[in-house]
């Protein structure tokens, strides 16, 4: 058995964000060499998350509105924020989208199902932070 790892730096411009990251896991595949396995990806930071969806700029819209309504950005309205941060909302939004996903790698390709596709999810941005790639197989 083989693994590979690799380490993505994400940097938004704003403080809420959906990035399409398909194209560098696919990248990353490549460069492992495994033709069969897993690939997890993991948002390493409790206010980003990584999910699965269509890449469509509606849903993404959506997405960011229903999570908004769901949790709303407040200085004050959380209790996390107490402890002198302002990103309880964050958090909050972070759970619901999910802290990773894990993908089957099939004849060394992503083996998604139709429109599936890999996003970054950043509730907290314009600051740098990392996702996790894990890759293990044959």
């Amino acid at each position: 058995m083989k693994s590979h790892t690799e380490y993505l730096w994400m940097d938004t411009s704003r403080r809420y964000e959906i990035v399409n990251i398909t194209d560098k896991v696919e990248d990353e595949l490549g460069k492992s060499g495994i033709k069969e396995g897993l690939c997890l990806i993991n948002a390493m930071h409790i206010t980003a998350s990584v999910f699965i969806n269509d890449n469509e700029s509606g849903l993404h819209k959506d997405y960011l509105k229903w999570l908004e309504k769901l949790a709303p950005y407040s200085k004050d309205g959380y209790n996390h924020n107490l402890t002198g941060e302002d990103n309880g909302d964050a958090h909050l939004k972070r759970t619901v989208m999910g802290r990773e996903v894990i993908v089957a790698v099939t004849n060394g390709k992503l083996d998604f199902g139709p429109w599936e596709q890999i996003f970054y999810g950043e509730f907290d941005g314009r600051r740098r932070k990392r996702i996790l790639i894990k890759i293990i197989g044959e």
